[in-house]
């Protein structure tokens, strides 16, 4: 893997492709700069090096027009918060100011350009507007995981006009490295967790890491699908009735690889979806009509915790319950518990996927896990077995 550690940048420009696409409030103000911090060792090790960056990103959906609300000025002051410097502003990523700014930046200095998204090209992953951009400096490095699924200008286009000079960020390694722990190169036991609501949405993940893993744990509101196909009763609980077959097949292909599946045994059941609707435990296989599964049992999340004990790496992917509602939150806390708990005693635990994040940071697991995903829909890809455009322009 080709990172910014293989490159001294002394007095060289470093175009960085950073992900600032980062939730704000009414008044725009920055909610969460997590993924701010997260590239801060990449700006770091260019600076000390005496090189300056020159910062690239979107945030949020302008559709190739410009818009206040979007601008990247709005969070000019919570980037050299983190960063602890002086951060110049070019309020267009294109045009003579772009080219001005960034040829007069001096070794030291940091310069964030405008919106990529304010122009159509960077999606349509242009080739001239890539070009456009790669004349400002001297190298190319990608940090933006959460883009690199995206076959965008600054993302995949742009490292063709820097053959030697582009490299993976520290961030964009760390994320690479934990995804490589888990598909290939981690300790056994492997224990993979897959929750959320849907079969469908999970099936080719399921196919991808049964090679390389030796425990399956499925919960949340696809564990019931499993469950009807193996002839339980499951009264009102989410199921996807066309997906029957398909879970028994999963089971089978597990069976196969000498993969261990394991599914609730018991579940803490309401009769309607709200947090405070009448609720009890229940035997999984054995829900009345009129109820529905919302979270996981007492015996369930004992078994889980058992196999985490036993595991040495962990990948988590999906809640296991509907842990907004205070009510049926048990059983994913349960599970983070299990989880920071087999962290504690050396087991290496990664958390990716939207709900999984959200609830890691909500419930404060995000420092009791050893990595937490910035990428959601890049990180399901990788799982899935795909390259990322963004890797691979990197790679080539």
């Amino acid at each position: 893997m080709k990172t910014i550690n293989d490159f001294n940048f002394k007095d060289k420009k470093a175009l960085v492709r950073v992900d600032f696409n980062v939730p704000q409030s009414a008044d725009l103000k920055v909610t969460d700069n997590t993924r701010i911090q997260a590239v801060k060792p990449t700006v770091d090790k260019i600076l000390n090096d005496g090189g300056s960056v020159i910062l690239m990103t979107h945030l949020g959906r302008p559709k190739g027009k410009v818009s206040e609300q979007f601008s990247l000025k709005n969070i000019v002051p919570e980037i050299e918060s983190v960063l602890g410097k002086e951060v110049k502003f070019c309020d267009d990523c294109m045009g003579e100011d772009a080219k001005n700014m960034t040829a007069n930046l001096k070794p030291g200095e940091i310069l964030l350009l405008e919106n990529l998204r304010f122009y159509d090209q960077e999606e349509a992953g242009d080739k001239d507007f890539a070009e456009k951009l790669a004349k400002y400096a001297d190298s190319y490095v990608n940090d933006a995981f959460g883009t690199a699924h995206r076959e965008h200008a600054s993302t995949a286009v742009i490292a063709q006009f820097f053959p030697s000079t582009k490299f993976f960020g520290l961030l964009m390694a760390k994320e690479l490295d934990a995804i490589d722990k888990v598909l290939g190169s981690g300790e056994k036991p492997v224990t993979a967790i897959l929750g959320g609501s849907k079969v469908s949405t999970k099936i080719t993940i399921i196919e991808n890491i049964l090679p390389a893993i030796d425990n399956l744990i499925i919960g949340g509101g696809m564990a019931f699908t499993f469950v009807k196909a193996l002839g339980g009763h499951i009264g009102n609980s989410l199921l996807e009735e066309d997906k029957l077959g398909l879970a028994l097949e999963i089971l089978e292909k597990a069976k196969g690889q000498n993969v261990k599946v394991y599914l609730p045994v018991d579940t803490i059941i309401a009769d309607e979806f709200s947090n405070d609707a009448d609720h009890k435990e229940m035997d999984i296989y054995a829900i009345p009509d009129g109820w529905m599964g919302m979270d996981a049992g007492t015996k369930t999340k004992a078994l889980f915790h058992d196999v985490l004990m036993n595991s040495r790496t962990i990948l988590w992917n999906g809640p296991i319950g509907v842990f907004e509602m205070p009510n049926f939150s048990s059983g994913t806390v349960s599970l983070g518990d299990s989880i920071a708990e087999a962290t504690k005693l050396g087991a290496f635990s990664l958390v990716g996927g939207g709900d999984s994040v959200a609830f890691v940071k909500q419930f404060g697991y995000d420092d009791k896990v050893s990595y937490v995903s910035t990428g959601g829909g890049a990180m399901l890809e990788s799982l899935e077995g795909m390259e990322l455009p963004g890797v691979k322009a990197i790679n080539n």
